[in-house]
């Protein structure tokens, strides 16, 4: 037991020095994971509440691929937007490769089908003799969109949480594209892997704490966002 103990001292002292590199990590952590997570909201909500209540021949493979993409191992993702960036490759000569633009890339690809699966799910769960009012309403694209949106605000934020929780938990696809380099694209997950391989386990629980606390700072937000005039505490 006085290993734990010595180890959870570590993490204490670690947290109470906090040091520039541990604010540099925390800033990229929050900078990466909400781009992304704001890019996979952007993109995914409209998609996702148009195609929950869209009817049209080959919807049902278009659900199963955003399904799929739910799952997608995020360490082939990596792989995906390694070659794409890569020297050789197609958008090469960008030189985004080992970038926290990379790293943003590819957790927004890691977000993207979760946002469309939870927010096309949430619209599909209304009541159909409401959906049935709305399409008689004959209204623009936009306005169905707007309406169905704020209809299923729970379900799409809830979207937006489980897309943030993928994207901060994150490890293997951003250490392919980013390389996890001290000081330019080290985040906490990246950050709590190297510090575990040279067994400072002290450091990994702190920073490992910090990552529980970022994630229950924002989920919290969006919890809040949810509960917000629905006469829920």
């Amino acid at each position: 037991m006085s290993f734990i103990f010595d180890v959870l001292a570590d993490g204490i002292r670690y947290l109470i020095d906090f040091g520039p590199d541990l604010r540099d990590i925390i800033i990229l952590t929050l900078l990466v994971t909400l781009s992304a997570t704001a890019i996979g909201a952007l993109i995914g909500i409209p998609v996702g509440v148009w195609l929950g209540q869209a009817r049209f021949s080959g919807r049902g493979f278009i659900v199963m691929l955003v399904n799929i993409g739910m799952g997608f191992p995020p360490v082939l993702a990596g792989l995906f937007v390694l070659l794409l960036l890569w020297g050789q490759g197609p958008f090469g000569g960008l030189e985004l490769l080992f970038t926290p633009t990379a790293m943003v890339i590819v957790q927004s690809i890691l977000a993207l089908p979760i946002v469309i699966g939870v927010s096309l799910g949430a619209v599909g769960g209304l009541a159909p003799a409401a959906m049935e009012q709305l399409r008689a309403l004959h209204l623009p694209f936009f306005g169905t969109l707007r309406i169905l949106t704020r209809e299923a605000r729970v379900g799409v934020l809830a979207a937006v949480a489980a897309a943030f929780g993928r994207v901060i938990a994150e490890v293997g696809a951003v250490l392919i594209v980013g390389g996890n380099i001290a000081g330019e694209t080290r985040v906490l997950t990246t950050a709590i892997v190297q510090e575990t391989r040279q067994a400072r386990f002290g450091a990994a629980i702190a920073l490992g704490i910090v990552l529980l606390l970022l994630s229950g700072v924002v989920n919290g937000g969006i919890t809040w966002l949810q509960t917000r005039g629905s006469g829920n505490v």
